[in-house]
């Protein structure tokens, strides 16, 4: 049962929100589960700034469940490519086609189908359903730990089993059993706006005068972070390698893992001669041209540091492009093909390289002439 307190709370949070909240993004116009779904893997571990014009390019490319059901996998990474988290976008692709072999096309809105769907948790099922439907569902994403767990000054990392429980039933005794999908929003917009990580604007809070982390000056210690681990550090050497006709080879990544289904350059271990496992790997004779200097990418679980090699083929075996599993790139095309940000910054330094090795021959022959 919903306490006094507890309706207190979400009719301060839908007062402010009616004052001060989003209402302007782009998913909010036309609410519909398909709409809002896409918006809420999209802002999965990820800023609404960021989000938006990635939104927009996609539903533009993907108006609706068929046509991303229909698009090839490469079409939807292709969208996605910049955004991260790829397996979001693969999770999207395949819950699609679930939608329209087991649905009729139609996204599902009782609960239990929602969250057997591929990528969706409970608070993403929750959150669709509240937004889109109007249902009564509590969320528990980021944003709403960080306002849960300061309002009630909640110890524990949250991912802990007793720290999210506790959270949940905090969660859904705060939802309330009118307004719905306003309130979802507005905890969200809270989160997001006021209650941040950083500096949060208390004076500005509706919930600041019984606030607990606030009462004991404690904002900053909440949510209780996870314990820091050292995240380990693994090396591999990307080959820019290119053809006499000056394309690039990529090669399709398997289609789980990290970049799971994006191109990528062919990776070999540092310690490896490139011009050995060229052909040994590639059917390809290649000579190093040039080094990159080392750069990092950093993974949620590990820091890979990327050591970016050019090399010239001058003999190309057919069985390299087996399985269409590998491509010859040109630089001034851009195919739909979905690539990891280092391979996009790669090649766009490639590029600028190669056009100003064009300028600086056109400038001496025009100075010859």
């Amino acid at each position: 049962m919903t306490s006094r307190t507890d309706a207190d709370f979400s009719k301060r949070l839908l007062a402010w929100y009616a004052a001060h909240g989003r209402t302007d993004l782009p998913w909010q116009s036309c609410p519909t589960p398909y709409r809002v779904w896409i918006s809420e893997i999209m802002l999965q571990q990820t800023r609404v700034a960021t989000v938006i014009p990635y939104y927009e390019r996609f539903m533009a490319q993907f108006p609706d469940v068929a046509t991303l059901a229909g698009a090839e996998l490469d079409s939807v990474l292709y969208h996605w490519s910049g955004l991260g988290y790829y397996a979001r976008a693969r999770h999207l692709h395949a819950a699609a086609r679930i939608i329209m072999e087991v649905h009729g096309g139609k996204f599902p809105e009782e609960f239990a189908a929602v969250i057997r769907l591929p990528g969706i948790g409970r608070s993403t099922a929750g959150a669709i359903l509240s937004l889109a439907a109007g249902q009564r569902h509590p969320i528990l994403d980021g944003n709403v730990k960080r306002v849960l767990t300061r309002f009630h000054a909640l110890t524990g990392w949250p991912g802990q089993t007793a720290a999210q429980n506790r959270l949940w039933e905090l969660a859904g005794k705060a939802t309330p059993r009118h307004r719905v999908a306003a309130y979802t929003q507005a905890i969200m917009d809270l989160g997001a706006t006021v209650c941040t990580r950083a500096q949060p604007s208390c004076a500005c809070c509706p919930l600041h005068s019984d606030c607990a982390a606030r009462a004991a000056g404690r904002q900053g210690e909440f949510p209780t972070p996870r314990a820091r681990k050292r995240l380990p550090v693994r090396q591999t050497r990307m080959l820019i390698l290119h053809n006499p006709d000056g394309e690039v080879l990529l090669e399709q990544r398997p289609p789980t893992g990290i970049w799971g289904g994006l191109w990528s350059f062919p990776e070999c271990s540092p310690d490896a001669s490139v011009a050995e496992w060229c052909h040994g790997e590639l059917g390809i004779t290649a000579c190093v041209t040039a080094e990159w200097p080392v750069f990092r990418h950093t993974f949620s679980h590990y820091h890979l540091d990327i050591s970016p090699v050019l090399a010239r083929a001058t003999a190309i075996n057919a069985a390299v492009m087996e399985a269409d599993k590998r491509l010859w790139y040109n630089h001034k095309t851009l195919p739909a093909k979905g690539f990891a940000t280092p391979v996009s910054k790669l090649l766009a330094r490639l590029n600028t390289q190669r056009t100003g090795l064009r300028d600086d021959k056109n400038s001496a022959v025009r100075q010859a002439g």
